[in-house]
């Protein structure tokens, strides 16, 4: 069950960090501008580069932190989940460096040592210190990611990019970037109510658990009145509905970070009480090539017919 909770995790993350793509990309294959451009040029006489870069390259990567290259916050961020320190790096800010590398390297040290400990002397301190230290480092990652993501400069005030990092580091926070903050409650409210359906099935699970081995081993004594059989049966029915528990958990947060998403898009849609239809008789140009002349080196159309245009507002 790990496994399809993993691989649906790495599912989710790679559609929503990849989200962006319906609204970028341009799959039509109607005409429009420079489709038969066949030079990256944007004009014959400028040197200028346009960017058709598609995915992030390890090479165009290092290009950016060398500060040799611009990255987008899709690629900045997504290089720095492999490489942290990528972000601070990029945004110039190296005094930030001892601070995740310091942290990183301390907390995976620490937990490392005292795990061994903990495997030589069995103390439950060891265990203890083993985990404070790698929540230390995971902090100290969280931490990388979430500064990188702040500092970035981005060139418009909504950027759909930095709403969705927002929800994928601290749910609501995107929502929080959008102004959407009466969305926030229902989101906490909905994860403490997964919270507690997995709780409260985890305990029924672990009780049915210990009555099953109890009643297994010949040597307890056990006389209850609850059966092998129906522990067995019980058992595996509330951990059957703890893990659908923690998909459900997944897929809520899953639809925070599209939220985010989707509603920093829809930031500068005119939206407002204005319904309405307006029709009017109007002159349509014919673009045809029967009705058309070259005039330098463009073509211009020379016949019209009457007609009606449509205009809906809402």
């Amino acid at each position: 069950m790990r496994k399809k909770l993993i691989l649906l995790v790495v599912s989710l993350l790679a559609f929503v960090l990849n989200a962006n793509a319906q609204f970028t990309k341009n799959t039509s294959t109607t005409s429009v501008p420079g489709q038969n451009a066949s030079s990256t040029n944007i004009n014959g006489n400028s040197s200028v580069q346009a960017d058709t870069s598609q995915t992030l390259s390890v090479r165009h990567y290092l290009r950016g932190l060398l500060h040799k290259d611009t990255l987008s916050i899709w690629h900045m961020v997504g290089g720095s989940f492999v490489f942290p320190g990528g972000c601070q790096i990029y945004n110039r800010q190296y005094w930030k460096l001892p601070i995740v590398y310091g942290g990183l390297g301390a907390g995976l040290y620490l937990g490392i040592s005292n795990n061994l400990k903990y495997q030589e002397t069995g103390l439950n301190k060891y265990k203890n210190y083993r985990t404070l230290a790698y929540a230390g480092a995971a902090v100290t990652y969280w931490w990388a990611l979430m500064d990188g993501t702040t500092c970035y400069k981005s060139q418009k005030r909504d950027d759909p990019a930095k709403a969705t990092f927002y929800a994928l580091l601290c749910p609501g926070l995107g929502q929080a970037y959008n102004g959407d903050y009466w969305k926030i409650p229902l989101y906490y409210s909905g994860f403490l109510g997964v919270g507690y359906y997995v709780n409260y099935m985890n305990i029924q699970y672990r009780r049915f658990k210990y009555i099953y081995n109890l009643s297994e081993d010949s040597s307890s004594g056990y006389v209850g009145h609850i059966t092998s059989k129906t522990a067995l049966y019980y058992r595996d029915l509330y951990r059957r509905y703890r893990d659908y528990g923690y998909v459900a958990g997944i897929v809520f947060y899953a639809i925070t970070v599209i939220d985010a998403n989707v509603f920093s898009y829809m930031s500068d849609f005119e939206v407002n009480d204005d319904i309405s239809l307006n029709v009017s008789p109007a002159a349509v140009p014919i673009i045809s090539p029967m009705y058309a002349s070259n005039t330098s080196g463009g073509v211009t159309s020379t016949a019209s017919a009457m007609g009606f245009q449509m205009q809906f507002r809402f």
